[in-house]
């Protein structure tokens, strides 16, 4: 079982890879592309051009064979189970769904040692943990080459989760999938993660919550639904869930906190700019009417309130310009 994700920059890696794998691969091929939910994605027919392989975008409890490459469908988990493709709208991943990190845990679970996964271009770090669920079930993983990536940050990220990955260019990544499709694989030791397969039972809804997930309780809430967030700590990766099983790596948290700064910036400048708009028309109704302790009121108010929207739009054009600005203090 192959498993390979890409975000920004990956379509191009994602062709060439598949352009030089054979007709006859004897590996099912399962790929995750950060695509937008709305709308559909013409991945599948673009992959299915690219090489001898066909392409077609995943059905739900498909059964997955070699020489076919699977594409995750949008706002859908592309899982693997047993040797079926699964499709979840489980909690987003990193703020993703389709995730890279639900489909390397679910093949890690499902194929153990017979599982190989590849990391291609793309930003922040979604993968990381699931590489590392790959190496520890016994697959092998493998990166883009970090020169060769239009956006590197996903493949460095997983080489950190995995730091005994090869990293490899597009045309040795394609001859690396050949060797570990080919290479028999014995299982010794049972390999079991609890952790990890509760994540992969909530999105294929054989467990209805994660509950409290293992991990030390943090004081900041998720950006998705604001619950309480629970760190866990891996070998090589920390990681950050909700009890919805709302998932976030380390860069992703950072990006997606900063996103909710940003917004909640906005929604401030609106309200102060709104009562702006309130005070001025009080204050000129009580110039009308020659109220003048009121309209001095309504003026000291408007001073007030320019100066807070005059350090709020500082502070929005500061995290604009630099994401991480306010959360690294």
């Amino acid at each position: 079982m192959v498993v390979i994700a890409a975000s920004a920059g990956g379509v191009e890696p994602l062709r060439g890879l598949l352009r030089r794998l054979p007709p006859d691969l004897p590996a099912a091929v399962l790929v995750v592309l950060h695509v937008p939910p709305q709308g559909s994605s013409v991945l599948a027919s673009i992959l299915d051009r690219a090489g001898p392989l066909r392409a077609a975008p995943a059905e739900d409890e498909e059964t997955v064979r070699p020489g076919r490459v699977y594409v995750a469908r949008p706002d859908y988990h592309l899982l693997l189970h047993r040797d079926q493709a699964r499709l979840s709208r489980g909690p987003r991943q990193n703020g993703h769904r389709p995730a890279a990190d639900p489909l390397f845990m679910s093949a890690a679970v499902a194929a153990g040692p017979r599982a190989a996964a590849v990391v291609l271009s793309g930003t922040l770090d979604d993968g990381a943990k699931g590489c590392e669920a790959i190496s520890r079930y016994g697959g092998a993983v493998a990166v883009q080459d970090f020169q060769e990536s239009a956006f590197p940050g996903m493949p460095v990220a997983a080489s950190h989760a995995v730091p005994t990955a090869p990293t490899l260019p597009v045309r040795e990544l394609a001859e690396w999938v050949l060797r570990q499709s080919r290479t028999p694989v014995s299982v010794t030791d049972e390999v079991r993660d609890d952790d990890i397969e509760r994540e992969v039972n909530l999105f294929l809804k054989e467990t209805p919550s994660l509950g409290v997930p293992n991990g030390e309780p943090i004081a900041f809430s998720c950006p998705e639904c604001n619950g309480p967030i629970y760190e866990q700590k891996g070998e090589n990766t920390s990681r950050y869930i909700c009890k919805v099983g709302h998932a976030w790596s380390k860069e992703s948290m950072m990006n997606a906190q900063a996103d909710a700064v940003e917004r909640a910036l906005w929604m401030a400048i609106q309200r102060l700019e709104e009562r702006l708009r309130v005070l001025d028309r009080m204050r000129r109704s009580a110039e009308e009417r020659n109220q003048k302790v009121s309209t001095r009121h309504f003026r000291d108010e408007e001073e007030r309130t320019r100066d807070a929207l005059g350090t709020i739009r500082m502070l929005q054009s500061r995290i604009g310009r630099n994401g991480d600005t306010l959360l690294s203090g």
